[in-house]
């Protein structure tokens, strides 16, 4: 295959992705009793030995794959929109690439989150013919160092590896907070991931209960030239009421709703709140149930207004767009905005914008005529 080939072929299965993107979210939009991402585990162990990280160990098998598999199928039969394989390291399970074609049988959205050092072209291309979705790779330094091995000089080759291989999207995740000696890394870990054509976002790394630890007027600086630099409006990295909270020390008012939009597996099989709120409701998937995710989902958790944990803020941003779709809209184009009169949201985003900002009547249209194209009815059975 040629130069061009690949291209369009890389483009076609963007513009199909996108596709199935949308059809997410005018799910999300038509039912609220359905998971929209669970996090699961294939393998608690780690190649690596970041000591901030308490979500791994070094010896744990990965779990069976039949086991793995009959998981899947579970967060199918709830209806799961998007499934996300974490760790641990999730790349050392022997069939990772098995267990990502049954979440896309599923016609879910497949992602992983990775450390980078076991890519080559070869996995990335067999990690293509699976029909990975997303990979994320949060990289913490420039050079390594006693606190992470997780650096840029080291995953540089991977990621050029990933620009030219790679069908799937890319997001590279830096990280400011105080185990960081050099916060200043996160920009040059940002800039070379857009240089390369990825998404990138910033994350503020938590305490061990996943709340925040405050950034300093330094980290704080370089926090809002990572957002000048631009790109995705839905990107966490720019849905500010959020993260510019955490930065501030300042809590967030919002209703987390983990154990029913957002659920985390662990490799014993059994759902949590999160990463960091393990034991809490630890229900086996095997038998969670609807009303376990309407109960566990409307549950208010003391943890929330310090919570740290982005892909749950993100899913809760679903809803509040579900719910209070002007606000939610007003909130979200608010940063952009403030940081440059003169940005043009994209137009996808300027039709929303037309839709729930200026005119209610096309919302109504547009919202009906849009769950019709993308096969959703109301009753939130039909899957992405």
């Amino acid at each position: 295959m040629n130069y061009s080939e690949d291209a369009d072929v890389k483009l076609a299965l963007k513009f199909r992705r996108k596709w199935r993107e949308a059809r997410m979210f005018a799910r999300a939009m038509a039912s609220a009793d359905h998971p929209i991402l669970a996090q699961i585990i294939p393998i608690r162990r780690c190649n690596l030995a970041c000591t901030y990280c308490n979500e791994f160990d070094k010896d744990s098998p990965p779990v069976p794959t039949a086991e793995m598999l009959r998981r899947i199928d579970k967060l199918g039969a709830l209806g799961t929109s998007i499934i996300t394989f974490s760790g641990g390291e999730p790349t050392l399970h022997p069939d990772l690439d098995l267990l990502i074609r049954r979440v896309r049988e599923h016609e879910a959205i497949a992602t992983i989150i990775t450390n980078g050092y076991l890519l080559t072209p070869d996995r990335i291309k067999r990690l293509n013919a699976a029909g990975l979705d997303y990979l994320q790779i949060s990289i913490d330094n420039v050079q390594p160092d006693d606190v992470s091995k997780k650096s840029l000089r080291v995953l540089n080759r991977k990621l050029e590896w990933l620009r030219e291989y790679a069908t799937f999207d890319v997001t590279i995740n830096s990280v400011l907070g105080s185990a960081i000696a050099q916060p200043e890394d996160a920009y040059e870990i940002a800039a070379r991931a857009r240089s390369l054509g990825f998404n990138s976002t910033v994350g503020v790394i938590h305490d061990g209960g996943g709340q925040l630890k405050p950034l300093n007027g330094t980290q704080a600086g370089i926090y809002e030239r990572i957002l000048g630099l631009g790109k995705g409006l839905f990107s966490f990295s720019h849905f500010d009421t959020f993260q510019r909270n955490v930065v501030k020390a300042q809590p967030n008012s919002w209703h987390c709703p983990a154990g029913g939009r957002f659920l985390y597996i662990c490799e014993d099989g059994l759902v949590h709140y999160c990463s960091q709120q393990r034991g809490h409701p630890a229900i086996p998937l095997s038998e969670y149930s609807r009303e376990d995710l309407v109960r566990e989902g409307r549950k208010p958790k003391g943890c929330a207004p310090f919570c740290t944990i982005s892909c749950v803020h993100q899913t809760a941003m679903l809803d509040e767009f579900r719910t209070r779709p002007q606000e939610t809209l007003e909130k979200i184009l608010h940063g952009p905005r403030e940081r440059d009169p003169e940005w043009t949201p994209p137009a996808s985003v300027r039709a929303l914008e037309w839709m729930f900002l200026k005119n209610s009547r096309a919302k109504k249209i547009f919202g009906a005529l849009a769950l019709r194209v993308f096969g959703v009815n109301r009753g939130g059975t039909n899957r992405v």
